[in-house]
């Protein structure tokens, strides 16, 4: 395997990881915002009220972006299975 070609899978993959955890993220930011927004407000400095509506939301959304996730991990997978095949010493 050439340096070219390492390179571009190590990218193909650093990619789509980003792109599979995107929307996770924003969730999470825009839930941990409106929490601390909620904490500012009623000056009320629990920890749960930042850790409970994060992980009801990622429950959530692991649940609602299921189908997605595995329709994407299975495509990519296929995809990086077969370009790896295709390699030659």
């Amino acid at each position: 395997m050439n340096p070219e070609l390492a390179i571009d899978l190590f990218k193909t993959t650093v990619l789509f990881a980003l792109y599979v955890v995107t929307p996770f993220l924003g969730v999470m930011l825009v839930v941990g915002l409106i929490a601390s927004l909620f904490q500012s407000i009623t000056s009320m400095q629990e920890n749960t009220l930042t850790f409970a509506p994060k992980l009801v939301a990622l429950a959530g959304m692991s649940v609602l972006l299921a189908p997605w996730l595995l329709r994407s991990l299975t495509e990519f997978t296929i995809t990086i299975f077969t370009r790896m095949s295709t390699l030659t010493h």
